[in-house]
């Protein structure tokens, strides 16, 4: 049951911000396609999460891997779109389509090296670089963090153990499919990609603590718990400056989130003082998205 209160007005994105974020989705899938189909499919190297499934059931069927990519997102777009919100949604799936048909367009063009350890880092760096755009524009390319999220709310493990246990299975399964020196030339490039998407985003730490001090508290506290799901606790602060009382927002969100919590402080607030931080581990509390109806 939701708080009780008044719901903030929700706000159509400008049509600028949109415009810039589809670009940069779009540059960011369009780099992921290039780093599978240029460095990656062709010297039989896999990446983790669906991506990694998508390329090992292209080897073995018929089917393109575009399709696949597209096929096997489609459950986790529908859990994101739940768990996380609309926009989240329909930025994912923009990225998960130009990066399908990115890959189907660009099949055909042979690679630029048939070396595999300059295949697997240059790879890793393109796809790291792409997945790092389209988080930061607020979507996702793997469905698999989704699922992470979510069985971190019911089980002891963290998102980061989750995502790793799956992808230790994914990048062994390669060993069987294409080789085990393969496997391991898929681990390099795992390993560079998931460096890449860390200097890009500047942080992959899974949740992060956020602070907003803004005369509007009130109104954008509201907004976190109904549009974005999560509980806020509010503090009282003094400014150093003028000695005047102000209320201070605290909560704790994953950063597939960070994107739209930025929007609405923005949209309620655009002179809010706003401090986001890593958080390494996340334990008791409240730490749990509440229910949007």
């Amino acid at each position: 049951m939701p708080l009780q209160g008044r719901h903030p007005q929700h706000r159509k994105e400008p049509l600028a911000k949109l415009l810039r974020r589809a670009l940069f989705l779009f540059l960011g899938a369009s780099l992921v396609s290039v780093g599978l189909e240029i460095f990656l499919v062709p010297n039989r190297i896999i990446d983790g999460g669906i991506v990694g499934v998508s390329i090992l059931l292209s080897a073995l069927t018929p089917v393109p891997l575009g399709a696949y990519l597209t096929l096997l997102n489609l459950p986790f777009l529908y859990l994101g779109y739940k768990q996380i919100g609309k926009t989240f949604a329909a930025s994912t799936l923009f990225a998960v389509l130009v990066m399908s048909i990115g890959t189907t367009l660009l099949h055909p063009v042979p690679p630029i090296t048939i070396d595999p350890l300059l295949a697997a880092v240059f790879g890793g760096i393109t796809l790291g670089a792409g997945v790092g755009l389209v988080i930061r524009s607020g979507g996702s390319l793997d469905g698999t963090e989704i699922v992470a999220i979510l069985l971190n709310r019911k089980t002891a493990f963290s998102v980061g153990e989750v995502v790793m246990f799956i992808n230790i299975f994914i990048l062994g399964s390669a060993g069987f499919v294409f080789g085990w020196d393969r496997a391991m030339y898929s681990l390099i490039a795992y390993y560079v990609a998931f460096k890449a998407i860390d200097v890009v985003i500047e942080g992959f730490d899974e949740s992060k603590a956020v602070w907003v001090i803004s005369d509007k508290s009130a109104e954008i506290g509201d907004a976190i718990v109904h549009r974005l799901g999560r509980g806020v606790t509010y503090l009282r602060g003094e400014g150093g400056y003028t000695g005047e009382d102000r209320r201070v927002i605290y909560c704790v969100i994953t950063r597939l989130e960070e994107a739209k919590l930025k929007s609405i402080v923005e949209e309620i607030d655009p002179g809010a003082f706003l401090s986001i931080g890593p958080i390494h581990d996340v334990r008791g509390g409240r730490f749990k998205k509440r229910d949007i109806h």
